[in-house]
């Protein structure tokens, strides 16, 4: 096994020094707040089987970068708007490597620190697709 310069965990834990993380119940609070936008980068498998915070934008992580760039022929309206952005995965690492990205890149925002699972361990409301 090839031995990494860096760990994962020590990338997270260097992008969460300098990024804004959100408790779970500060973001909890801020869910029906009209701006903010609650942003799932989770793979659709990981919505259909755990839920999902109702409101949220998905947008896979595998095209963050993509969507989030005006620049870009993939780019969303959404994230052109004048709103709070908070990002969050499962367990907040995701989340974490993706807003110091993002926040590199320019464009403001802020993650879940917890990920979704506090999101529902904390009482937070979860919705599931009607396909499920």
């Amino acid at each position: 096994m090839p031995e990494l310069k860096t760990s994962v965990a020590d990338m997270v834990a260097a992008a969460r020094a300098r990024i804004t993380e959100i408790e779970t119940p500060d973001a909890i609070a801020m869910l029906d707040d009209p701006d903010v936008v609650i942003v799932d980068l989770r793979d659709v498998r990981e919505r259909q089987r755990s839920g999902f915070i109702p409101g949220s934008f998905h947008c896979p992580r595998g095209m963050l970068e993509f969507w989030v760039d005006p620049q870009s022929p993939y780019f969303k309206e959404i994230f052109g708007q004048d709103r709070r952005f908070v990002f969050h995965c499962a367990s907040g690492w995701r989340s974490a490597l993706s807003v110091a990205l993002l926040n590199d890149i320019g464009f403001d925002c802020a993650h879940l620190k917890d990920g979704f699972s506090s999101w529902a361990d904390q009482g937070g409301p979860v919705a599931f697709p009607d396909d499920r």
